[in-house]
């Protein structure tokens, strides 16, 4: 009290009280009362009645106690106001096209267009303060860990897998091309090759895919690696981070190790490889329980190798035939032919297809379900990872109809033992489920010959409350088996030669054993922060359709420039 201070900042607010006129000062700080007396100085008091919302202004005065009516406990400067005797208006204001508010209803696309403005707002400024306080303990720990951080470049090879490179066409080299990284796998691996044995980087990473509110077409990542590793080492490297971050950031106590789960049981249990934990709603496989059944649905999908799974609902007996059929109609919507219902009350089951399975069957369907008086059984089947995967979405969406998911709960979870290919329907060819460096679980590498989608991949996603916030694998770093990786992949020598010989060759020359981890700094910050969109922890994202409103990128060059470049536009 009585200190003699100036601030500087914006107005955010003008109280014009006759006799006094306040102002509240906005800078990323917070918010400080100024008030304006006429008794202390006129000319000042005068000046002030022209101020209005975002003006930037400079105050100095003396620190007062605010008086005890006027005390606010909600801020940190609650309980004391600089009774101004000079200001200077450092520059005036339009006004805005929205309040700089948390309170106010803004849509997205003008937030985005006036970025500058939206990002004045109190939320979004707390949301970059933790992001980069985040990337501060981040950097601190793996550095006390030995890792060592390294930038890669972000004009790398073109080697297209998964999804579409953005491409730089090279004025030097005409007719050729850079690719802007989808991650820095290639590189980081050659750093372990080089005795680079543990290496971090906070780096941005470029994906020409659809969007949506948890992707951007440039999103950052936290990429590790680390050579004579193992999956444990890295899992337990990794949690150390988590925990750290979240007792630092949030002050909560996280406490590893985090639980463990295999692919399969994620799917059979949730539906889904990264399921939500905050909520029980677990699947049940009740294949063996209707095999023989009457109903030619169930029996043909068990004995073509299909899978029948159910859902029990506790306590949702009562839903009504309406709410039901919504759900029916949902599943379809999802892919598949129907949903079968049953309704168990104490005294008998109610089933929609009871005439095919008769008492007995009905019965089995329910106890294979684990369902007790009172629920509500849901059942689909078909082709495994579809059957399951279009329930575990019904999951998703009973769960937050029945309000059965806490808020302020974290519930992590590793995803272990994916499989190593699929199938793509789409290409007619088996294609990489993470990247075609995953190495295969050593007791699966003779199924590469034989059977090789049921081969195992050493592959680990770590899952937050429903979303995949981190995901790695030990990698190859023999050359023989990364080449019959790419044979697999429909990638013969001459194209691997092209795309990866740089790595193949590397391999030659003595390659540790190593594996890494790459976690979605966004995402992860967007989960912390508790916001829905990733674009509210990016301060310059783009709109789901890539667009930046604020500086109309992208945009058209002039003729000159693609001449340079040797490019020429033609009509699609």
């Amino acid at each position: 009290m009585g200190q003699s201070v100036t601030l500087t900042g914006w107005v955010q607010t003008r109280r014009d009280h006759g006799g006094l006129i306040f102002i509240d000062l906005r800078d990323r700080y917070g918010l400080t009362q100024i008030v304006f007396r006429p008794q202390i100085t006129h000319q000042t008091f005068e000046a002030a009645k022209s101020l209005r919302s975002e003006f930037v202004v400079s105050v100095t005065g003396k620190v007062a106690a605010r008086p005890q009516d006027m005390l606010n406990a909600s801020l940190p400067t609650g309980s004391i106001e600089l009774e101004v005797q000079m200001m200077d208006i450092l520059t005036k204001a339009d006004t805005p096209p929205f309040a700089i508010d948390d309170d106010a209803a803004i849509n997205e696309d003008i937030r985005l267009k006036y970025r500058y403005l939206d990002l004045r707002r109190p939320k979004m400024q707390r949301n970059l303060m933790l992001r980069h306080r985040a990337a501060q303990i981040v950097r601190s720990y793996y550095d006390r860990n030995g890792f060592i951080e390294v930038e890669t470049p972000v004009l790398m090879k073109s080697t297209p897998e998964g999804a579409r490179d953005f491409l730089v066409p090279s004025r030097f080299q005409p007719g050729k091309f850079y690719a802007l990284p989808q991650s820095p796998q290639t590189y980081k691996q050659i750093l372990m090759v080089a005795g680079f044995d543990r290496y971090v980087q906070i780096v941005k990473c470029f994906r020409d895919e659809d969007q949506r509110a948890d992707r951007q077409l440039e999103f950052t990542q936290i990429d590790v690696e680390m050579s004579f590793a193992d999956e444990d080492d890295i899992v337990v490297m990794t949690e150390g981070c988590i925990v750290e971050l979240f007792h630092e950031i949030l002050a909560v106590d996280l406490k590893p190790p985090f639980r463990r789960m295999t692919y399969t049981e994620a799917m059979e249990q949730y539906g889904s490889d990264k399921p939500d934990l905050r909520f029980g709603l677990e699947l049940a496989v009740v294949s063996s329980a209707v095999r023989d059944s009457g109903f030619r649905v169930f029996s043909d999908t068990v004995k073509g190798g299909g899978v029948v799974a159910a859902l029990r609902i506790p306590e949702q007996a009562e839903m009504t035939r309406n709410q039901i059929d919504m759900l029916t109609d949902r599943a379809k919507a999802l892919g598949v032919g129907g949903l079968v219902w049953a309704r168990v009350r104490p005294d008998q089951v109610e089933c929609s297809i009871s005439k095919f399975l008769g008492p007995e069957g009905t019965q089995a369907l329910v106890k294979a379900a684990g369902a007790s008086p009172g629920d509500l059984v849901l059942v689909v089947s078909g082709q495994w990872q579809k059957a399951l995967t279009i329930l575990g979405t019904l999951r998703l969406e009973i769960a937050e109809r029945l309000k059965l998911i806490s808020d302020g709960s974290w519930e992590f979870l590793w995803v272990t033992d994916f499989p190593l290919l699929e199938m793509s329907e789409e290409e007619k060819r088996y294609v990489a489920v993470h990247h075609p460096f995953t190495a295969p679980k050593p007791e699966d590498v003779r199924l590469l010959e034989t059977e090789p989608l049921k081969a195992r991949a050493r592959a680990y996603d770590l899952v937050l409350n429903g979303n995949e916030v981190a995901g790695g694998s030990i990698r190859i770093f023999d050359s023989t088996l990364q080449s019959k990786m790419f044979s697999l992949l429909g990638i013969g020598a001459e194209e691997a030669r092209a795309k990866f010989g740089f790595m193949l060759d590397a391999f030659k020359y003595g390659a540790p054993p190593h594996g890494g981890i790459a976690y979605g700094f966004d995402r992860l910050i967007m989960l912390m922060t508790g916001c829905t969109s990733i674009r509210d922890v990016i301060a310059f994202p783009k709109t789901s359709g890539g667009l930046s409103l604020m500086d109309e990128s992208p945009s058209t060059v002039d003729e000159q420039q693609l001449k340079e470049l040797h490019v020429r536009i033609t009509p699609s």
